[in-house]
């Protein structure tokens, strides 16, 4: 295991997502995650990369209480996760999957002012902050305020999700392969994008993919997940340069697509 995997957050500063020896079992003798020990810190972008079954989906359903770990803690805020109210803690963390999830039978509009609504916002607080979340996004309200999930395109349709997850303002976003669907230029786009709106926003993002390009490109840190293990925490460089052998054979993958991309 890589000397980068560590309880601390990046840079050593507060952290707003904690994982204290978690451990998740849905049998027995079978372990999804084992004693998982990690921090996210405030306004970071935390790469979750591995496998199909490595564990990552599992990390964001336990901070958002979908799942409740079999023993150890998840932290957020520096509460424990199992002391909120699962409905409060929920509207404090937005969420983007990657098959986006918008209802057919709403608008752009109203699948963006849902969780305001539901939080009992003034309508002109809902309405300002729609138009606010949309423009930031790319999709004026005007253009696309009125139009119903299937006029939109596959990218339009994913920001429109990503303008849900941040339309209550959470301090918190939980991202699941958000862009895995779309096709690459649309995805590279919409990568920009993000990357660009990040630094408006700073929100704390938990982001899952097997993509180690996006993970190199998005996140402050990666943590690299197998079968059920964290292998390795490191920023950028760091992963490029790991000894962890399974972080090595991302990175061969990495530097191998780079290449038969400049040729």
């Amino acid at each position: 295991m890589s000397s980068g995997v560590s309880s601390l957050s990046a840079s050593g500063s507060t952290s707003e997502i904690e994982f204290r020896e978690v451990e998740y079992r849905v049998a027995a003798d079978r372990v999804l995650l084992s004693r998982l020990e990690l921090k996210v810190s405030a306004g970071e972008t935390l790469m979750l990369l591995g496998r199909s079954g490595s564990g990552k989906t599992t990390c964001l359903k336990l901070i958002n209480r979908l799942l409740e770990p079999t023993s150890g803690e998840v932290c957020v805020q520096g509460k424990n996760a199992a002391e909120w109210d699962p409905i409060r803690l929920r509207r404090k963390i937005g969420y983007a999957i990657q098959d986006v999830g918008l209802f057919p039978h709403y608008t752009v509009w109203k699948n963006v002012a849902l969780v305001p609504m539901l939080e009992q916002w003034e309508r002109k607080r809902i309405a300002e902050r729609v138009e606010q979340v949309l423009q930031l996004v790319g999709l004026p309200v005007g253009d696309f305020g009125d139009r119903y999930p299937n006029q939109l395109s596959g990218g339009q349709r994913q920001r429109v999700g990503l303008a849900r997850a941040m339309a209550a303002d959470p301090p918190i976003l939980l991202m699941d392969e958000p862009f895995g669907a779309l096709d690459p230029l649309t995805r590279a786009e919409i990568q920009r994008e993000f990357q660009q709106l990040q630094l408006k926003v700073r929100k704390t993002v938990v982001f899952v993919t097997h993509d180690v390009g996006e993970a190199l490109l998005l996140g402050d840190r990666i943590a690299l997940m197998e079968d059920g293990h964290l292998r390795a925490v490191e920023d950028r460089q760091g992963f490029l340069h790991s000894s962890d052998e399974v972080a090595r054979k991302y990175v061969e993958v990495y530097q191998a697509g780079r290449i038969t991309d400049n040729n």
